[in-house]
């Protein structure tokens, strides 16, 4: 049962974390009314991991777009030391800015994170949050393309869209749908605004698992009898996550999130009475 239970939550992950639907808003609901837990896991330390396969997802869908980050960071690191600055500034080094600039923002959440993590027992919150992202998603969707990329959206812009994702971090506000929707309000192209949501999403992940990996050890490390079932979780959320990043693709180019924002308030609705009946 531990191994279909791990399935489920990492499938849910990967299908959540990339559709603008929230992964943590899901994952909660299902521990918390549907009592889909896995005995001797920490709820927590679970959800992170299956946040690193999602990781691997982003990795392996954009890989080209890293490939070229990464170098353009040791090109810019060479500029540095001989004082030179290449005009215009190419845009793979002006996208890891952006990254850095559109980062900064979760540093925020630190002091509050405690109270953050608590939200997630509470399906009321999460069942408002839902409904709030079903509006977000349905204006985003009929406001006016946007032509900006990574040549010409400004750190002011990247900004935003990191504050965009540090609100996202409470259960039920989806952090691919506020990421991708704030770019749309600022005028990012539809593309971009995916591909940019999704590259933000690195540093946060990674350094989430950083923290969390680094309490458990301290606290005296992994159950190495519980291996196998943290596999089947991160490897299902890793393969569903590539899958869905395919859709999102496709949805956004075609401009139609709308139909997302449906699921989410009859998600809401639904959270809020399994609650109430409770």
């Amino acid at each position: 049962m531990s191994l279909l239970s791990a399935f489920i939550l990492g499938l849910i992950q990967g299908v959540a974390e990339f559709l603008p639907i929230s992964s943590s808003g899901h994952l909660a609901i299902a521990q918390n009314l549907f009592h889909l837990s896995i005995e001797g896991v920490d709820d927590l330390f679970f959800s992170v991991l299956l946040h690193l396969g999602t990781l691997v997802a982003v990795f392996a869908a954009y890989w080209g777009d890293i490939k070229e980050m990464v170098v353009e960071f040791f090109l810019g690191i060479r500029d540095i030391a001989r004082r030179e600055t290449p005009m215009p500034v190419p845009p793979a080094r002006r996208l890891i800015l952006m990254i850095v600039v559109g980062t900064l923002p979760l540093f925020a959440v630190l002091p509050i994170q405690g109270f953050v993590e608590s939200l997630n027992s509470n399906t009321y919150f999460i069942g408002v949050a839902l409904l709030c992202t079903g509006v977000l998603l349905f204006t985003a969707d009929r406001i006016r393309k946007g032509r900006k990329t990574a040549k010409s959206a400004s750190m002011l812009d990247a900004l935003v869209v990191g504050i965009g994702q540090a609100i996202a971090t409470v259960p039920g506000i989806s952090r691919s749908g506020m990421t991708i929707c704030t770019g749309c309000f600022l005028g990012f192209e539809r593309r971009f605004a995916v591909r940019f949501a999704f590259l933000l999403s690195i540093p946060a992940v990674l350094g989430a698992n950083i923290l969390e990996i680094s309490d458990v050890v301290a606290a005296g490390g992994v159950d190495t009898a519980l291996l196998p079932v943290y596999a089947v979780g991160v490897v299902t959320a890793a393969v569903s996550g590539y899958l869905s990043i395919a859709l999102v693709r496709l949805v956004a180019n075609k401009g139609r999130f709308g139909a997302f924002a449906y699921y989410c308030w009859a998600a809401g609705l639904v959270t809020l009475a399994l609650t109430a009946l409770q």
